[in-house]
């Protein structure tokens, strides 16, 4: 396996050189000489300030506020739930840090505070889910205030509007989100605000995706006709030379953007628009905002309370005539096929970036997350098999309904509904750390399956191997145990090394429970440094790391079962040589 490494990586260093230009960190702030106007094309959905009713007239002050008031997961520090895949509002730079616009404003309101910031990166389909089941204090991901989520969670004042665009391949027709039709294929991130707008406002139902950078790769290679985007992502996404356009911008200034926060938590709520309001009062916001998403705000809006000064701001609209970009509307030259594929699957200076962190983050995160699980499911295992073969209904029947539910429900669900149901249950045990969740069900999900393969080895042995047992004065339990259950095991070792390999790769589903930056598996370290750079080395980086631990697997199956099968071979043709001796000798 070192050896296919190696290749590989030489590979990468030919078809890329080491003195290439390093890839620009996504995550880093643009800067204010990158700001940009308001769009000339841009349109308001449906909608006035006047239905904006529940920013409130005014906030605290942040001396005022009882931080043990707050009913925070971890007293004096608040537990964050943000994206690492988002720049440049939610992300991860270079150094490892959650940063962005919406997570730097966060931590400068807690300093206000008084309060620690602790950063989890998690999916943005179940954010809120988990902010109103107590798994995180407050969610920061540009999330919108709809009156449709505010049935879930509450919802600070505004820190931004947030605008969102159509982003289309070179050429297309589609010029105007109100030109989108049934027949376009359109790709949105699910549960975000613009699929909400598609479904919502155009009646159209769009092809969702699990993050920016999956579905802006799918537009890339036509597999989508049109992508309504935040324009803070469309902007950082499409770069020169890629096959893809800015034709619309819409905007809706009652529905703006704001940390959620779980509904019962009103003095949280107080406290972070007390914190806002402070650090607009102070230029905090102001400078942050131009550093990461420097534009004029629409007219009408403006964040904090409705008692909050207005932010002083650079005219960004007079520094963007001073630093022309280049035009929306228009496409560099197309680079070519093989360059294509050298850039995304063969940048060297990625794969310095990437192997390191896979090393020392991703790799011993995988293992601590598959051993463990591997634990509990052989264990549990064990347990479900001598339940399903035991003659008492009352062990047999609760051990096959188990394995029927296990089996049949997608991972993905077991570990949301594990993470989701127990985790506030339990968090005072955990204390809302991931980990113990998301390695109990890995373990439940791989017991139900190595269940099988125990139950069937052991049924696969003779019967008249625990016959003999018997006639020799052994005990039912202690046939089983020191005769049957050996035999069994050892017949079904390939199966099980194989559920072992698959448990391997479904520890990347951890990742949906939320995880600090050093709790990290390979894929996700591999995702974070594709969404950073928005090159695919990353994650072909970590599918390396997955072949390293799986192939040598794969081979040992192989090795273990054609040992078992030459070690019958040659048991059977030693005992016809004794035997064909024996018979010359008589």
């Amino acid at each position: 396996m070192r050896v296919l490494l190696a290749a590989l990586l030489t590979l990468a260093a030919l078809c890329w050189p080491a003195s290439a230009a390093a890839v620009p960190d996504q995550c880093a702030p643009p800067g204010p000489d990158s700001a940009t106007p308001l769009p000339t094309n841009l349109t308001n959905t449906p909608g006035v300030p006047d239905r904006d009713t529940h920013t409130t007239a005014g906030a605290a002050a942040p001396a005022d506020i009882d931080v043990g008031a707050l009913r925070l997961a971890v007293p004096g520090t608040l537990t964050v739930g943000t994206l690492s895949d988002a720049p440049p509002t939610s992300c991860i730079d270079a150094a490892g840090q959650y940063s962005g616009f919406d997570d730097e404003l966060l931590r400068a309101v807690a300093e206000k505070l008084g309060l620690a910031v602790n950063f989890v990166g998690t999916d943005f389909s179940g954010l809120l889910a988990q902010v109103a089941a107590g798994r995180f204090d407050v969610a920061s991901a540009s999330v919108a205030a709809t009156d449709a989520r505010r049935r879930t969670v509450g919802f600070t004042n505004g820190y931004d509007f947030g605008y969102y665009s159509l982003v289309v391949p070179p050429g297309s027709p589609l010029t105007a989100m109100d030109g989108l039709s049934a027949g376009d294929r359109i790709g949105v991130v699910q549960g975000t605000i613009q699929d909400a707008y598609v479904v919502d406002v155009l009646g159209l139902q769009p092809v969702k995706f699990p993050d920016f950078n999956t579905v802006y790769a799918s537009l890339k290679t036509r597999q989508i006709d049109a992508w309504v985007a935040p324009a803070h992502q469309a902007r950082q996404l499409v770069q020169p030379g890629d096959p893809a356009v800015i034709t619309a911008n819409t905007i809706s200034i009652d529905t703006y953007v704001g940390w959620a926060v779980a509904q019962s938590n009103q003095p949280l709520i107080d406290a972070l628009n007390a914190g806002l309001d402070a650090v607009i009062a102070d230029g905090t916001w102001a400078r942050l905002y131009s550093e990461w998403v420097p534009r004029e705000l629409p007219p009408g809006w403006k964040p904090g309370s409705r008692a909050a000064p207005a932010p002083d701001l650079p005219d960004f609209a007079a520094i963007a005539a001073d630093h022309p970009r280049r035009p929306a509307a228009t496409v560099s030259a197309p680079a070519s096929t093989l360059a294509q594929l050298r850039a995304a699957f063969f940048d060297w200076e990625m794969y310095r970036q990437a192997i390191p962190v896979l090393l020392t983050t991703g790799l011993p995160n995988t293992l601590i997350l598959t051993v463990s699980a591997a634990a509990i499911g052989v264990v549990l295992g064990m347990a479900l098999a001598v339940a399903a073969l035991s003659r008492r209904r009352w062990l047999r029947w609760p051990a096959r309904v188990y394995t029927d539910i296990f089996r049949g429900l997608p991972e993905v669900v077991i570990i949301l509904l594990i993470g989701l149901g127990l985790g506030p249950v339990v968090s005072g045990v955990t204390h809302s750390n991931p980990y113990p969740l998301g390695i109990l069900a890995l373990g439940l999900m791989a017991a139900a399956y190595v269940g099988e393969i125990f139950r069937s080895g052991i049924q696969s042995v003779d019967p008249g191997q625990l016959e003999a047992a018997r006639a020799l004065g052994f005990s039912y339990p202690a046939a089983m145990r020191l005769v049957v259950v050996p035999q069994g095991i050892r017949r079904v070792l390939p199966a099980l090394m194989n559920q072992f390999i698959a448990l391997l790769k479904a520890s990347a589903l951890v990742y949906f429970l939320g995880l600090l930056v050093g709790q990290r598996e390979l894929f996700q370290v591999g995702r974070d440094l594709n969404a950073q750079t928005g090159s695919l080395s990353p994650l072909v980086a970590a599918g390396l790391f997955y072949l390293a631990l799986t192939v040598p697997l794969t081979h040992l199956v192989n090795v273990i079962d054609t040992r078992m099968r030459q070690g019958r071979t040659r048991r059977r043709r030693d005992d016809l040589i004794t035997l064909t001796a024996g018979q010359e000798m008589t």
